[in-house]
């Protein structure tokens, strides 16, 4: 069975580091075009994965069964519908979108044509997340309580881009950013979310968009989760503290995968995902405790998934529908940090 031929919008920190490598290194995927208007970009295509690069995204159709949207954010719903009124399958970078009512609508749309649509979560293989999760599983922390999560960052001088630089226009921000891993990953852990309380702070000068904001949500079952991100974090948290009716967990450090990706590292290297020693977290009470080992990172998962869905018809790696309710949290994260109140959700 021929490979499935993956065309790729967006050539930057995304889609070089995340899905480009990710794909190249899937069983049955392919890819097989870019799209980017860099010449140093496209000659780096060529030459890394023999893929054509073009720097329109109407070239791409004809060359290509799977749309991979890693552009900037304010574009992945009108590329996204284009793929799909074109009679492709996509996959989005996260977020889908900029609000959960443009989500919905190309939901509805891929399941208009019949079309798998798919959203890069890819923090839910993360080997530290994976790891809280099996914990939750087997019981170890009894009843989850609350759950604290941080990706924080020491960066003082911005970086630019669009990212920071950029408007509302732009949906950029952390909220948008690292903030939908921090909700997707509660919202898996805990599940539905009936209340959000927000701060958000612009704290760096030049930058537009929110750099330092802390998340409140409580969940349906009656848990709470706490949530940061932050560029301006001198002394950084830990990465998880999960407090259970049993015994808390609490793990320093990021998962090292997109460091790897960054090293050039191919994600079928050996030990890839494995986190360090010195890094592995802690279980247990003030009386008793333990090192846990970190469950293996496992970002080829989601490609694999991928695969499966579009060869044997199982469901996506990523519900769409799961994804917008990560944006309908996002929207209630906003209104509360504009009107300083707590806003429920039905």
């Amino acid at each position: 069975m021929s490979d499935i031929r993956v065309g790729l919008v967006g050539y930057g920190t995304a889609g070089a580091y995340f899905h480009a490598p990710l794909v190249h290194a899937t069983p049955g995927l392919s890819l097989a075009a870019v799209v980017t208007g860099n010449p140093d970009r496209q000659a780096e295509v060529a030459a890394r994965y023999a893929a054509v690069a073009v720097a329109d995204v109407r070239d791409l159709w004809e060359r290509c069964d799977l749309v991979v949207v890693a552009s900037p954010n304010r574009t992945h719903v009108s590329t996204a519908a284009a793929a799909l009124d074109h009679g492709l399958p996509v996959v989005v970078d996260k977020p889908l979108a900029g609000g959960a009512a443009e989500g919905r609508d190309l939901v509805r749309l891929a399941e208009e044509r019949g079309l798998m649509l798919t959203v890069f979560h890819n923090r839910r293989w993360d080997g530290d997340f994976r790891t809280v999760l099996r914990l939750a599983g087997e019981g170890r922390l009894g009843e989850v309580r609350r759950f604290e999560s941080r990706f924080e960052r020491w960066r003082p001088v911005p970086k630019g881009g669009w990212r920071e630089t950029g408007g509302p226009e732009e949906i950029g921000g952390l909220l948008y950013d690292l903030g939908s891993h921090l909700v997707d990953q509660a919202v898996r852990l805990l599940g539905p979310v009936r209340e959000v309380y927000c701060e958000s702070d612009v704290r760096r000068e030049g930058v537009a968009s929110d750099d330092d904001t802390f998340i409140a949500l409580t969940h349906a079952g009656g848990a709470r989760s706490h949530l940061w991100v932050s560029s301006v974090a001198a002394r950084l948290g830990p990465r998880f503290r999960v407090l259970g009716s049993r015994a808390g967990f609490v793990k320093y450090g990021m998962d090292v995968q997109e460091e790897r990706l960054r090293a050039g590292l191919s994600p079928c290297s050996p030990g890839f995902g494995d986190d360090e020693e010195e890094r592995w977290g802690v279980l247990g009470t003030e009386e008793a405790r333990e090192v846990v080992r970190t469950e293996a990172g496992a970002y080829l998962d989601f490609y694999r998934g991928v695969a499966a869905a579009l060869r044997e018809g199982a469901a996506p790696p990523v519900d769409p529908r799961e994804a917008v309710d990560v944006l309908t949290v996002i929207e209630a994260a906003r209104l509360s940090a504009t009107q300083r109140i707590v806003v429920h959700l039905d």
